[in-house]
């Protein structure tokens, strides 16, 4: 006999007009003009040059990011980065694209978890639910989550669609995808969700996402706080785009590596992995991207500073030298 499940139709869904949200769009977004705090790091100049070394040549760059980078206020430094061609592909995990959508709905996002937990309502909104009929009829019309969800933010032109990385990459046509964890995001706790849709719409944008990965000799591949998803989604990636780059007597071992984050790490060189023993041994970044995977020829940096810091100055660098290459 099958185990009991939860009847999720007993649930209580209430409009996104009764949260209180604890972000608002206008007051955390960087504008590109915007003045930035001083930072610097000696890996930023580097980087931006790495980057438009990539887009000469017509690999990939692949910036991978946590739901925090998107409701910190970068997404229209990301998205001036995708319009240059200086980023080929953006990734998320679920988070990322519900605060996207939410941004773009209503120009708010973010529930307090310690209110909304202890009466049962957290995740519990309407307009959030949304995103699970979008993901099916994404699925439905062959496509993946990321492409989806941005497909619905800009054909239904929600008011904040011009901010919007999803709605942007399905505009300008620049493949952003979205990584799932069943069980992980708001959305899962409701009624509408298809587990099946869930699954189709994640492993298409997988496959979209290590598709890109062949590309990434001589290309970068930059990680901003995705402490799991990201150095996960990644590494299965890199072996299958290794695996079928080894028949063809080619390699992608020669790309340049990146961990933003906000962890104070040793500044002791990143090649190797901590050792077992080590409790940062398991800051999947460090031993994932940061070593493992360039071990072969390639090179990695840490960042350590907040996002809606690193990101804007890293991206100012990159459009200062690309900037200049068209003058």
């Amino acid at each position: 006999m099958p185990f009991p499940q939860f009847d999720r139709s007993q649930l209580s869904i209430k409009p996104l007009c009764e949260r209180i949200h604890d972000v608002q769009y206008e007051k955390v977004a960087v504008g590109l003009d915007a003045p930035l705090p001083p930072f610097d790091d000696p890996a930023l100049p580097e980087l931006a040059r790495d980057m438009l070394r990539a887009k000469r040549a017509g690999a990939t760059t692949l910036l991978m990011y946590g739901a925090h980078v998107i409701r910190t206020g970068c997404g229209e430094h990301m998205i001036e980065l995708m319009r240059r061609g200086l980023v080929t592909h953006f990734a998320t995990n679920g988070a990322g694209g519900i605060h996207d959508y939410e941004f773009a709905r209503i120009g708010e996002t973010c529930e307090s978890v310690a209110c909304y937990v202890s009466e049962g309502q957290f995740g519990l909104w309407h307009e959030s639910g949304i995103l699970n009929d979008i993901l099916r009829e994404g699925v439905e019309d062959g496509l993946g989550a990321g492409e989806a969800i941005g497909r619905y933010i800009w054909e239904e032109n929600l008011p904040g669609r011009e901010q919007s990385v999803l709605a942007q990459g399905y505009h300008l046509h620049v493949p952003c995808t979205v990584h799932i964890g069943v069980g992980n995001d708001i959305i899962h706790e409701h009624p509408n969700c298809s587990g099946a849709a869930l699954g189709e719409a994640s492993y298409r944008d997988f496959l979209i996402y290590a598709q890109s990965i062949t590309r990434l000799e001589q290309g970068v591949f930059l990680n901003f706080g995705s402490a799991v998803t990201g150095p996960e989604v990644y590494l299965k990636a890199l072996a299958m785009a290794r695996n079928v780059a080894k028949q063809h007597g080619e390699q992608i071992a020669h790309f340049t590596t990146a961990v933003f984050d906000m962890q104070k790490l040793p500044n002791i060189g990143y090649d190797k992995a901590p050792d077992k023993s080590d409790p940062r041994y398991y800051f999947r970044p460090w031993k994932t991207i940061l070593a493992r995977t360039v071990a072969d020829g390639g090179v990695s940096h840490y960042v350590c500073g907040l996002h809606n810091v690193t990101l804007p100055h890293l991206a100012r660098l990159a459009f200062a030298l690309d900037d200049r290459e068209r003058a």
